[in-house]
Formats: C-alpha cells, structure tokens, sequence
C-alpha cells in the first residue's frame, strides 16, 4: 500500500536531521571549530523556526494506515520540538568552553547534540508506541557518548556505563510492555489504543492487559527519574561534564514527561496508570528533597533537585487514580498543567546550569557547595542570575515563573479532587526551600581566607554569558506572563 508522505509536516524533523549531517560535514571540510560550532548553532535555530511555521499551518498528520497515523503536527509538537531546539542551542552556547580549550572534539560532540534533538522533535509528534520509543532511545542514545567524553575522569566513565546499563534495563522494560500491549489489543497507535480500552473496558480483567500497562509506565518512568528509578541520576549528573549534565536534567527529563504523556493523556487506561502516577509523584518529591537537604556537591544537589521537581512534574497526572480526574475537562487541565510545568522547570533548570558553567572554570566539574561562597560578592550579575533560577526552582518570589508552577500543579490537583496530594506538593514545596536558600545563602556569604582563584574564571566565555542571560531574561519574562505558556500547553 502506497502512503501520501506530508514533507511539510516532516521539516522539523529533516532540518533536526540535517543539522547533524552539516556538523560532520563542516568537521571533516573545514576543520576549523568555531566553524562546526556555527554549523550546529544555525541548525538548531533553523530546526526552531521551522516548528512554530509548521505549527502555525494547522493540525498535519502522516504516515496513516486509515484513520490511524504515525506522525501527528500540531501546536503541541511544535511546542515540543521548539523548546528541544532552543534547549539544545543554549547547551551548545555552555559548551563553548569546553569546546574551544579542552580535548571534547567538536564535532563528535555538536553532532551527538544535534542527533538527541533530532529524537526530541520527533517524540513530540510520536502517534504510536513504535515512533515513540524509537525517537526516545533515538534522544537518549547519543547521551551515553556525552556523559562519557570528560576521558581523564574516572567518575565520568562511571556514570556513562551506570547510565547505559539502567537505561537498556528500562527501555527492555518499557519494549517488553510494549509488546504485550500489542498482544492483548492488536494495535500500537496511541489513539486507537484509548479507543480499545474505551470500548472494551472487560480487557483490565486480563492480568496481562493490567501487567502491560504499568510495564510501559514504569520503564518510562526512568526517562523522569522517578523514584525508584532514580538512582542513576545523581551519579550521571556529578560524573557528566557540567554542560551534559544540563542537557540530561532539561532535555531527557521534557523527553520522558512528553512520552509519559503521550501513553498517559491517549493511550492506556486512567484506571491503572492514575494509581501507579500517584505513587510515583509521592515517593519521587519526597525522596528528592529529603536527600538533596543532605548534599554537598552542587551537581548532585542540583541532581537530586531534579529528582524532586520531577515528583512535582508527575503529580497532576496522579488525580487520574481518582474519579473526579479522569473527566475530559480534569484531564485536560492536567496535561496542560504537567506541560506548563516542564516548560517553566527546564528554563530555570538551564539557568542554574549555566550559572554553575559560569561561575567554574573551563572543563571543571560543578565542585563542592563551598567553591561557591562568596561568588555572588566576586561576580553580582552571574551570582543574582543564580540566586533567580534557585528561588524559582523553590517556587519563591521573585521567580514568579516557579510560583506560578507550583500554582498550576495545585490547582489541576483542586480541579480533579485530589486535594490530598495538593498536599503532599505543598510541604515538600516547603521541605525543598531549606536547601534552596542554603545555596543562597552561600552565594553572598563572605569568602574564607582559604578560598582559591581557581573556584570561578576570571571571565566567563561570552556565549555562556548570553546563553544565561538569554534563560534569566525569559524565566523573567513568562513569571510576568505566565498565561502564555499556559496557552501554548493546551494546544
């Protein structure tokens, strides 16, 4: 059977492709990197133009076998695949330092950066498990490479070969689930498998059906880094070269929330996922902020952090295990918000992650806690960015981006009666203030004499400078006007 091919609806996704092929090209041509940077840099921004044209076009669909399609346009995937563009240039703007004096090879590097978005733009489009996995592994792949290239540290080898390992367990998981979805229900798009459960409700009633299901959430749940399929993260984080690891909490976490989504909000039933997301939501924020209050490297606090704010990211899907969730309108504002949130974390998650590149020197691990005292006083703009992105991560004025966050999360949780787990987010919203404003507090505290020069630059690369200032000005920006990611969310 011969398939119509909608090319126009496929350009994000060509350009995401392309701009890894140009990267290598530039590499072997010109030789040169400031070249192969440029080549990498203009691709993502090409790749970013071209998601909000095709999005503006109207709703696309190809790939389709009768009603049944494989890839799906719309305002959401072009959300998806803009915001993995810019996150990807913004961690090639932090990765300019590395690049230009250390032995990272730039184009082994811009082209595994270019070949994980590529996944990322495709994954917001997936309309069924196979495309969904594939643009996931295809997103997820070139990061054991990334974690890995820091080739004199033993500890980044660690963390390469731990993150390997756990995530082929997971995805082997998450494929196994897969397959028995297809056993039980015959079908592997997303829409027609909501449609199988709709229908055939007396399914659940199959213990494979009930096994399949969580199988697909559970393994997908590593993606997010929830407990208990977190352990792999701090570890990757702290052994990862400090712009990679800003990669791993921004761009791999919105991948697995986009997929969580996807099998969530369409395909699998609100029945057996609702109660498996709430658990998962719980155990993740709390288990994050009790351990991040004990940390004392800035990556791994930074890691741990993200373990939390992933339990924060999944909670409003948790309102599926009740009743009162699962309506069309509950579970509309629960996706919208589980979006609107992951937009919001990622822009003040990058941030911070550029403040630490800032405040380090070129090639250096994220260091202790310590490093950073005083560096508020020695760098005022950079310190105040940093400061910015952590009270917005704790939900505090003035980031209002992470208040209103915190706020969207609460009121989906009110609108679908799970007012117990409204909750549970509050007092851990207050439990993660404490090591928030812990590192705070050490930005502006006076330095020891024992303090080194080495524990910041003198003069931080310029492309880190706007790369953080170009985060710190849009986390202003949608804290004043957070309706507009409100709106692009429901989509």
């Amino acid at each position: 059977m011969t398939q119509a091919v909608d090319n126009v609806a496929l350009l994000p996704a060509y350009l995401a492709a392309g701009t890894a092929v140009l990267v290598l090209l530039a590499d072997l041509l010109v030789a040169r990197r400031s070249a192969t940077i440029a080549a990498a840099a203009t691709g993502t921004v090409a790749t970013a133009i071209a998601a909000v044209l095709v999005g503006r076009t109207g709703d696309r669909q190809t790939f389709c076998v009768a009603a049944d399609c494989s890839y799906l346009a719309n305002g959401r995937s072009a959300l998806v695949a803009t915001v993995f563009a810019l996150l990807t240039l913004g961690v090639l703007a932090l990765s300019v330092p590395i690049l230009r004096t250390g032995p990272t090879p730039a184009g082994e590097y811009c082209f595994l950066l270019a070949c994980s978005m590529t996944g990322g733009v495709v994954l917001g489009a997936a309309g069924d498990l196979i495309t969904l996995i594939v643009a996931l592994e295809t997103l997820t792949l070139p990061l054991y490479v990334l974690v890995g290239l820091r080739r004199t540290s033993v500890a980044s080898a660690e963390a390469a070969v731990t993150f390997f390992i756990v995530s082929v367990v997971a995805t082997a998981v998450t494929l196994l689930g897969a397959a028995l979805l297809y056993a039980v229900t015959g079908t592997v798009h997303l829409r027609r498998l909501g449609t199988v459960f709709a229908d055939t409700p007396s399914l659940l009633d199959v213990p494979l059906a009930t096994a399949a299901v969580a199988l697909v959430v559970l393994g997908l749940a590593f993606k997010v880094a929830a407990v208990p399929f977190h352990a792999w993260a701090p570890a990757t984080y702290d052994g990862a070269p400090v712009p990679v690891a800003g990669y791993l909490s921004t761009a791999s976490k919105l991948g697995g929330v986009i997929a969580l989504l996807a099998v969530t909000a369409i395909a699998l039933p609100a029945v057996v996922t609702g109660p498996v997301l709430a658990v998962l939501a719980v155990l993740t924020m709390t288990v994050g902020n009790l351990v991040a209050l004990r940390q004392h490297r800035m990556v791994r606090l930074l890691a741990w952090s993200s373990v939390a704010q992933a339990g924060y990211i999944v909670a409003p899907l948790g309102a599926l295990a009740l009743a009162g969730g699962r309506t069309a309108e509950a579970l509309s504002t629960a996706v919208a918000a589980t979006v609107a949130y992951t937009v919001f974390y990622v822009v003040m998650e990058l941030a911070a992650f550029g403040a630490v590149v800032a405040l380090r020197p070129a090639g250096a691990d994220g260091g202790t806690i310590e490093d950073y005292r005083g560096a508020a006083r020695r760098h005022p703009w950079l310190g105040a960015a940093f400061v910015l992105a952590l009270v917005g991560l704790a939900g505090l004025p003035p980031g209002l981006a992470g208040l209103f966050a915190k706020v969207t999360v609460v009121r989906s949780l009110l609108d679908g009666q799970a007012g117990w787990l409204a909750v549970v987010v509050a007092l851990n919203a207050v439990v993660g203030l404490a090591y928030y404003v812990r590192v705070a507090a050490v930005l502006y505290a006076s330095p020891v004499e024992s303090s080194t020069p080495s524990t910041s630059p003198a003069r931080p690369t310029w492309a880190v400078v706007v790369a953080l200032a170009v985060a710190t000005v849009v986390a202003v920006v949608i804290g004043f006007a957070p309706q507009l990611v409100l709106d692009a969310a429901q989509m």
